[in-house]
């Protein structure tokens, strides 16, 4: 077998690919570790960042294309496979057991036998020794449940550091819930690590953070490989030139309304949410919507965006800070009274939090407007008809009968039910996350002629997208969020890619640096 991997390279993918129905997450991308180096994956949501390092971790399976280590091909059945190989993964979202000490989620599943039973004596010295190390010495009988998120985090990575024969360490967003000292200890431990010859694989979205730890960049765009280079040859510029392309954007709506002029319908003073375990998911959040008005929100995973909908919804009483309706302070006490006041929310999960999938098109587009249609307690089947029947035309879902199964539907049509649903309660407020996840190009550009017809109208709506062409083509402006802070409000001309990346990557450690 000829040497795939080059000199100073511990691993490589060649031409991997990796296709779910109906996407295609990798496009034939070469990638390659180099040995004791912090080599950094970047691009923007959805890029295919995760999907490339769960094939090292031996969570996914390539499509197509080979996977070697040195000068081995290999094929990971499994993480346990995978770890056997030397390589561990500390994902995003934290994969411990609450109901179990410290010590035991450290040595989960990778355990030390004596006779019969477990070495404990031995896994509770090497969980103190590792902890210390990590200057995180908590007491190693802790249920990991009473700890905070951070503490958490540390506990994530201690598991990783358990094993004597690691050779690559993939971290996706590590630091996402750490404070500020918390990260310089992690990355004098990465320097510990790759002093030693282990390979780090790091994704993060915090470019200040990359520039001060990476060796290495890679960045993906659209489940392809762009670009790499060496830290010291690049600035932060170059790495959001790679990201963003000079690529084609969907058509721009040209709306010309004097927003100055116009009324606010909705606004937003001070919204914070506190985070369980300490910090912010919402840090002192403001901002306003006038009639008639697309006001994009844009922002990267963890930024607050879905938590500024949950708190105006009613989802989130602990909320603080004030939210105005018309001129009037709202007292949000349930979903319910949030709809009664003119709020309709198109959920970003519509199988799970929009659909009732056991009902049929017409009955799930009416479902939130019932109380319309009824009399003295029963529903009036024949002007239910008619509004169905109304909004299916509006907003031109192609069925040949509404009363078939939902799921009888394509994702774009779909996706229009959930929107018409939130319509037939007649809002002055639609709020939409994500409303073109998971469609077709063709999907969402009606979904956007939708959105475009109804503000025309005098609806006024907020739109949560992570894809900033999208973004871009819709709003009338656009607020930045990052870590729960507002960091950009751009409008018109100004709301360009660059600009919009540049917002969502200012995202700063600790409270008190990042007062708007």
């Amino acid at each position: 077998m000829a040497n795939m991997c080059k000199e100073g390279v511990c691993f490589h993918a060649d031409h991997v690919s990796k296709i779910y129905p109906g996407t295609k997450a990798l496009d034939r991308v070469d990638f390659d570790l180099l040995t004791g180096k912090v080599n950094v994956l970047i691009g923007e949501n959805g890029t295919g960042k995760s999907t490339l390092m769960k094939m090292i971790a031996g969570i996914e399976q390539p499509s197509e294309g080979r996977l070697f280590m040195g000068e081995e091909e290999v094929h990971f059945r499994d993480t346990t496979d995978a770890r056997n190989h030397g390589i561990g993964i500390i994902h995003q979202e934290l994969s411990l057991f609450p109901n179990l000490p410290v010590y035991q989620n450290i040595f989960m599943a990778r355990e030390k036998k004596k006779g019969l039973g477990m070495d404990n004596k031995y896994h509770r010295e090497k969980a103190e020794e590792i902890l210390k190390k990590l200057e995180h010495e908590i007491p190693v009988d802790t249920l990991v449940g009473d700890l905070r998120v951070g503490q958490q985090q540390m506990i994530e990575i201690a598991r990783n550091l358990v094993d004597e024969d690691l050779k690559i360490l993939i971290m996706d967003e590590p630091t996402s819930s750490l404070s500020e000292q918390e990260v310089q200890v992690l990355f004098k431990i990465m320097r510990e690590l790759t002093a030693q010859g282990i390979s780090i694989v790091y994704i993060s979205h915090r470019l200040e953070e990359i520039m001060q730890i990476g060796d290495h960049v890679t960045v993906l765009r659209d489940g392809k490989y762009v670009a790499d280079a060496d830290v010291k040859d690049i600035d932060v510029p170059w790495i959001v030139k790679q990201m963003t392309g000079e690529g084609k954007s969907y058509p721009k709506k040209d709306r010309e309304i004097d927003w100055e002029k116009q009324e606010k319908v909705l606004e937003i003073k001070d919204l914070t949410l506190p985070k369980s375990g300490g910090g912010y998911l919402l840090d002192h959040v403001s901002f306003d919507l006038k009639k008639g008005e697309i006001l994009g929100i844009y922002g990267l995973m963890g930024a607050g965006r879905t938590e500024v909908f949950e708190c105006i919804m009613g989802l989130h009483p602990e909320h603080t800070g004030d939210i105005i309706l018309e001129g009037e302070k709202m007292n949000i006490k349930s979903v319910s009274g949030q709809i009664d006041r003119g709020f309709a929310l198109v959920p970003e999960d519509r199988q799970r939090e929009g659909l009732v999938q056991t009902m049929d098109i017409g009955r799930n587009c009416s479902l939130s407007a019932l109380t319309r249609y009824t009399k003295a307690g029963f529903v009036d089947f024949k002007k239910e008809d008619e509004m169905v029947e109304n909004e299916i035309r509006d907003i031109h879902i192609k069925v040949a009968d509404k009363r078939l199964p939902i799921l009888s539907l394509s994702g774009g049509n779909q996706q229009k039910i959930v929107i018409g649903k939130g319509i037939l309660t007649e809002p002055k407020i639609l709020l939409m996350d994500e409303p073109s996840r998971g469609i077709d190009i063709g999907a969402k550009t009606e979904v956007f002629d939708i959105i475009n017809q109804y503000a025309e109208q005098g609806l006024s709506i907020i739109v949560i997208s992570s894809e900033l062409k999208e973004i871009i083509a819709i709003a009338d402006r656009v607020v930045v969020l990052s870590n729960g802070i507002k960091t950009g409000e751009l409008k018109g001309d100004e709301i360009q890619e660059e600009a919009l990346v540049m917002a969502s990557y200012k995202g700063h450690h600790g409270h008190e640096t990042c007062k708007q």
